[in-house]
């Protein structure tokens, strides 16, 4: 028993949560001390056995009052509550908080575990949607932290200090507190692995709401080290999952996204948070129909739906690709009316106004792209402020204003080149494009238009890419092939390998290698078989 328990506390040092957690599971756990049930159960939830870990914290809670021991019971009560709270049972952390806070109110001591059972009551009070309530209590935290020289209390505190004033739309000292939480994680500081996790996690949320995309990839790239490190980890590989996963459709990497998000649903599932299942599926959906995948996307969004999300402005968006217009606006404006405070308006605001903007509704899609460019100003993002370029874009050549709408599109271009944003890139070549071809200057238009298009193509956004064949005449083609698409498919159907289609065509194989990727995903098949067979079907050979 002796040495079975020593041997799982040093593989609890080593982080070696599934060793720890099966190596005190055989134990004897009547004989277990309550400090020891704690060990557990962070080696219960580090591997993703949350139910284990519950019991554990409450065996511990047990244990600590049999044997006289209030602020082990107030810490485990305080741990407790910040799980249950992350899984929805905000009343059950409720009342976790207030046996916890009778503890410490009886023993009339500054302990720091107050800050511990704040941080609980905190969560639990932004699992039942009060911001408000929530708000005044990291300063708390972090003086408690700051008071008994608890790095973990400390970290935790400024980064939801960070995360209240961004809400509030004080940015700039937002990210102030942000910052300086990580500092005491990436010391090591930080010795508790949930806290740590959670402050990494917390903290690229808070730079994507905010758009600053370049801050979230140092720190993904960051955890995704810190989750490498520790064999056996569940926790937080989901979120490290999604947040890969968003760089790379930010980055125009789709199909990669997908497979991540995909990794993603699996380790949330394993973890049993529902909301973050949700969020995989929304992002899923969001890439899928970008890919122009609409039956994979509906199936996401409704699977975001189950695990309780709303999924927008991604459904919205898909009622609009899929034709019904009328849909997509009327959400549109339900979710524009329940939506309030910039630092959630900005990222639902472009989606809304391409439908409005398709749908005719050009003062409506006005004054939000006037909305957008004024929270650009508040954040200093240069990912919002290429937003709302776009959007004026957008805006301006409905309006009729294309001088503006060239403006802005460039404005919008270099800022999304800056932050190597790929697919944004592209749309910001296709709103260029469709100005200029509109005030006479064809040339130009052209080579945006097939700038634009080759980045679709070669990123698999087949809807984007099907506009920018359309906008340059090449529509009648299938799948908008462009005239060196269409020879390389010719001689595809006529059974010519790629090393004959290059001497034929005087390329190199990597350049013909490219166009077959292109065709295959214009015309959304798999093989040199299937695209022979839609060249036969269109009289190309």
């Amino acid at each position: 028993m002796v040495k079975a328990l020593h041997r799982a506390r040093e593989a609890y040092e080593r982080r070696e949560w599934l060793t720890a957690y099966k190596t005190l599971s055989d134990l004897d756990n009547t004989a277990l001390p309550a400090t020891d049930f704690i060990t557990l159960a962070d080696s219960a939830e580090l591997p993703g056995h949350s139910n284990d870990a519950i019991q554990a914290l409450q065996r511990a809670h047990h244990s600590a009052l049999g044997a006289a021991e209030p602020l082990i019971a107030a810490r485990a009560a305080a741990r407790l509550a910040m799980i249950l709270a992350f899984r929805g049972e905000t009343a059950v952390a409720a009342g976790w908080i207030a046996g916890g806070e009778r503890l410490l109110n009886e023993l009339d001591r500054d302990v720091a575990e107050r800050g511990y059972l704040l941080i609980g009551r905190m969560f639990e009070r932004i699992g039942v949607g009060d911001i408000e309530g929530a708000a005044p209590l990291p300063p708390r935290i972090i003086e408690c932290g700051r008071h008994h020289g608890d790095a973990n209390l400390l970290a935790m505190g400024l980064n939801q200090q960070g995360r209240v004033l961004t809400v509030f739309g004080q940015i700039v000292e937002g990210v102030r507190f942000l910052d300086e939480a990580m500092t005491g994680v990436v010391s090591g500081e930080v010795d508790e692995p949930l806290i740590a996790g959670e402050v990494y996690c917390s903290m690229i949320e808070a730079c994507q709401w905010i758009g600053d995309w370049g801050r979230a990839a140092q720190w993904t790239r960051a955890l995704t080290t810190w989750c490498d490190e520790q064999f056996g980890l569940v926790a937080f590989t989901g979120q490290c999952a999604v947040h890969r996963a968003q760089l790379m459709r930010f980055n125009g990497a789709f199909r990669d996204a997908v497979e991540e998000l995909e990794r993603a649903v699996e380790r949330y599932r394993a973890a049993g948070n529902d909301d973050a299942v949700a969020l995989a599926y929304t992002e899923r959906g969001d890439v899928l129909r970008l890919l122009g995948d609409l039956e994979g996307a509906e199936q996401a969004y409704a699977d975001a739906v189950v695990h309780g999300s709303d999924a927008q402005p991604g459904r919205a968006l898909l009622s609009w690709c899929r034709g019904d217009l009328d849909q997509a606006v009327a959400t549109v404006r339900r979710i524009l009316e329940s939506t309030h405070g910039a630092i959630f308006r900005h990222r639902l605001i472009p989606g809304c106004i391409e439908v409005l903007v398709a749908a005719g509704n050009v003062d409506d899609a006005g004054g939000l792209a006037d909305e957008l460019s004024a929270i650009a100003e508040d954040f200093g993002s240069v990912a919002v402020r290429a937003a709302a370029g776009t959007a004026m874009a957008h805006v301006g050549i409905a309006r009729g204003e294309l001088d503006a709408a060239l403006a802005a599109a460039k404005s919008a271009l270099h800022s999304w080149l800056q932050l190597d944003a790929a697919y944004e890139v592209a749309r910001s070549r296709l709103l260029i494009g469709r100005a200029l071809q509109l005030l006479g200057d064809d040339e130009g238009a052209v080579l945006e238009l097939r700038t634009a298009l080759a980045a679709f193509a070669s990123q698999g956004a087949l809807s984007d890419a099907r506009e920018a064949a359309r906008l340059l005449g090449e529509d009648d083609r299938p799948g908008g092939l462009t005239t060196r698409e269409v020879e390389v498919l010719r001689l595809v159907a006529a059974g010519r390998s790629n090393s004959q289609i290059a001497k034929e065509l005087q390329l190199s194989i990597k350049t013909v290698a490219r166009h077959l990727s292109n065709i295959f995903i214009k015309l959304e098949v798999s093989s040199r078989t299937q695209a022979a067979a839609v060249a036969r079907q269109h009289g190309l050979v």
